[in-house]
């Protein structure tokens, strides 16, 4: 199973360190074992079954499952099996339940309570939508301050050995242009005046031991967590 990964040289970082751990975690440990033509789907129902009655989520259990089902359909393609065990209806499907939303009050509250190089942070990312990754790369070049603009080119991905990687969205819809209001711009300026670096590639939140989908990497961090801001 592990080679069908390894055989998959288009995938992004953020998907092997996920198929990594879905394989490591939740499907070699009960299938890693068993010879492909000995997978049944009632076997397979009461793994992923056990999935769940083992704690798992539902949303975490349906990446597995469907993970195992891209597998298996390859080991199909290649002859090794005639047809694909997975088939439970419904079993690959995420169906996770709305998330909670903070008011704008709170999250001024929120971003009050924290330490004053995380105020900013905290305002774009709520007022902004920014993702994590989207925020963790974004640097000063990206940055219209006078216009309040930012402009999403690229995200990072934090691999299993505590390094960022940064690459270009996963999806053209990532690429995208958020305008701010001048209330968090204030904040913002601010943030850039007190804790970001003057060159174009400065990052916005830290400066991280993190390294380009080509490779290279950027300026060092004198010894501190990637994952520390500022």
């Amino acid at each position: 199973m592990q080679k069908w990964i390894r055989e998959r040289p288009g995938l992004r970082s953020k998907a092997l360190v996920l198929y990594g751990g879905l394989l490591r975690n939740h499907i070699a440990p009960a299938l890693g074992t068993k010879p492909l033509r000995e997978l049944s789907a009632p076997m397979l129902r009461g793994w992923r079954q056990s999935l769940l009655d083992g704690g798992l989520g539902p949303v975490t259990a349906a990446k597995a499952y469907r993970l195992l089902r891209s597998i298996l359909s390859t080991a199909v393609e290649d002859r090794l099996i005639k047809t694909n065990p997975c088939y439970i209806k419904g079993a690959a499907v995420e169906r996770s339940p709305e998330r909670p939303v903070l008011t704008v009050a709170e999250v001024y509250k929120l971003a009050h309570a924290m330490h004053p190089r995380f105020r900013s942070l905290i305002l774009v990312a709520a007022l902004g939508s920014l993702r994590w990754g989207e925020l963790a790369a974004l640097q000063r070049r990206h940055v219209d301050l006078v216009n309040g603009v930012l402009r999403i080119r690229q995200a990072a991905v934090e691999l299993p050995t505590g390094e960022l990687q940064i690459s270009p969205p996963k999806t053209a819809a990532g690429r995208r242009t958020v305008y701010l209001p001048e209330i968090v711009m204030q904040d913002l300026r601010l943030h850039f005046d007190i804790y970001v670096k003057r060159a174009p590639e400065a990052f916005v939140s830290r400066e991280p031991r993190a390294h380009s989908c080509a490779g290279q990497r950027s300026s060092g961090t004198g010894g501190r967590d990637s994952r520390e801001l500022v």
